[in-house]
């Protein structure tokens, strides 16, 4: 049975590589399966539902001040696991891949910035970045880095708890009153803070998107990898590949929302997959 199981996933690879060869400039979306090989939790299962309670909506965040202490309170016990993560391999398999130049552009749904600590150039950050902070009044962005400073003053007692990780920056603190927890406002206008990313409920930039689109119509294929296609700000890339006639290829473990478009699909780990990958285009390692 091993025997076959390895057969198979030679087979799988080589029918990957196939497919990069045939295709030299690729546009590459990445999700979260990217990075649980640098200590992030994902969302999903590989059935493509939901490991935990889904994450908070933009309404209730900028509608609920109760809601904002729970958040910025277990943002405090779980910025941590964001700050000391490192790139993986599939981060650093997609950037030798486009130091190659087979990428046209990576598009991720991530908010962790691994790709760009791997040395990837070309790239977009479709949900924004959770190490910034932006103010909601005045759009004054900061270092996420330099509020959690800040949360640890005014929260002394809470810096010391300890939690488990979940995803993006998130931390599993339940049970407890988040009512005393301390929210600094914006140090310039004394306006909302909120993570620099999108939150369900919320848009994503429309100029994000369309730069994003015109990568898109000029890749001769699309490869998504780690990514359940779940979220439909993701999906839309796959259904506009397709539409243009672009061929798909997944690399990703589990059930996703696109298997019915997919020109070719890899369920083998994401970052030994692309790793291979990045050393069958002979493309050195110097990272």
């Amino acid at each position: 049975m091993d025997t076959i199981s390895a057969r198979a996933d030679l087979s799988q690879l080589a029918g990957l590589t196939e497919f990069a060869g045939r295709h030299p400039r690729l546009f590459v979306l990445t999700g979260a399966g990217c990075s649980t090989d640098s200590g992030i939790p994902d969302y999903r299962d590989t059935n493509g539902d939901w490991k935990r309670p889904a994450p908070v909506t933009f309404q209730a965040f900028t509608g609920d001040e109760a809601t904002r202490k729970r958040y910025w309170a277990r943002s405090l016990a779980g910025w941590p696991t964001m700050a000391h993560a490192r790139p993986g391999a599939a981060h650093r398999a997609l950037a030798q891949l486009e130091e190659a130049g087979r990428v046209e552009l990576l598009l991720t749904q991530n908010v962790d910035g691994l790709h760009e600590a791997a040395g990837s150039r070309h790239t977009i950050d479709l949900h924004g970045r959770i190490d910034t902070v932006r103010c909601l009044a005045c759009e004054l962005r900061m270092p996420r880095a330099e509020l959690q400073l800040e949360l640890r003053r005014r929260n002394p007692a809470w810096a010391a708890l300890e939690a488990r990780a979940a995803p993006d920056g998130d931390a599993d603190l339940d049970g407890i009153d988040f009512g005393g927890f301390d929210v600094p406002p914006c140090p310039r206008c004394g306006g909302m803070l909120k993570p620099d990313v999108v939150f369900f409920g919320e848009s994503v930039p429309r100029d994000r998107v369309a730069t994003a689109f015109a990568a898109l119509s000029r890749a001769d294929a699309m490869l998504v990898a780690g990514s359940s296609l779940m979220v439909y700000s993701g999906f839309r890339f796959v259904q506009a590949a397709v539409a243009a006639g672009q061929p798909v290829a997944m690399v990703n473990l589990g059930r996703t929302r696109a298997d019915e478009l997919l020109a070719l699909k890899v369920e083998l780990p994401v970052g030994d997959t692309l790793a291979a990958l990045a050393a069958r285009f002979d493309v050195p390692d110097g990272r």
